[in-house]
């Protein structure tokens, strides 16, 4: 069912699809909306119960001057609060993960697991928050759409591009529906976001790190670099795949997903 509700004090739109013993809730990626989840979470449906919402400042969804990673993490708990979910497994792509990371520091009673999904728990660096604060200069300058004609494409592993080119094009036409502020607080949130390796470290939860081995912007040295020093993390990495494995090789990701929750 989708609809609307007040969670974290900002209007949030949201799908569940209602019933199943355990709970994930999927949380997309800058640029994305909760739409980009439909096909994964549709093949999940049937196994657990699924929430995915359009995070503060993208699609539906309202915002804050700033979308800080803790703010979009009390969102997601005000959420579960209107869903009636007290205990969840929280899934979350690139930036989502970002917002995931928040959520389980933040509320780790209500986590019975993470997965980080093609996400990672490091600050932005100095040169990438260089080029968020161009991209910021950009939509002001009233470029988002050319912004996610270029970005886009390139989350994808290039020889998946033709057989993933209506979700590429479906993507891209719903950044009509971004409003440009929110998208700007987003990459705010994100060039203010801490360092949650020590989290890594020892996350006190299972967490799973799900990888593509020919992601744009995740390096397979930094995936590896990644797996030797959060040992305690389960580390799978998707082959075939760029930066939205879930997208490209729905298969796999779904099996990985199942045995994790299992």
């Amino acid at each position: 069912m989708e609809f609307f509700a007040t969670a974290g004090n900002v209007p949030v739109h949201i799908n569940d699809s209602g019933k199943g013993d355990k709970t994930l809730i999927l949380l997309h990626g800058y640029l994305e909306t909760m739409y980009v989840w439909n096909e994964f979470a549709d093949v999940l449906k049937d196994f657990c119960r699924v929430i995915t919402i359009d995070l503060p400042g993208h699609g539906l969804s309202c915002g804050a001057p700033v979308n800080t990673m803790d703010f979009m993490a009390t969102t997601v708990k005000g959420v579960l609060d209107k869903c009636g979910v007290e205990k969840v497994y929280i899934g979350g792509h690139s930036m989502g993960g970002y917002a995931a990371l928040a959520f389980c520091k933040l509320f780790p009673e209500c986590v019975e697991g993470l997965m980080l999904i093609h996400s990672n728990p490091y600050p932005d660096p100095a040169a990438k928050a260089a080029d968020r604060a161009r991209e910021i200069d950009d939509i002001h300058a009233g470029r988002l759409m050319s912004i996610a004609e270029a970005a886009v494409p390139k989350m994808y592993y290039s020889e998946n591009l033709r057989r993933c080119d209506d979700k590429i094009i479906e993507t891209v036409e719903l950044c009509d529906t971004h409003d440009p502020e929110g998208i700007v607080s987003c990459l705010k949130g994100m060039m203010q976001r801490g360092d949650s390796c020590d989290f890594m470290k020892d996350p006190g939860m299972p967490v799973l790190a799900i990888m593509g081995d020919h992601d744009n912007f995740m390096p397979m040295e930094k995936i590896l670099e990644m797996k030797e020093s959060f040992p305690k993390v389960r580390f799978e990495i998707v082959a075939n795949s760029g930066h939205n494995s879930f997208i490209e090789q729905p298969d796999t990701v779904v099996s990985i997903v199942k045995s994790f929750i299992s």
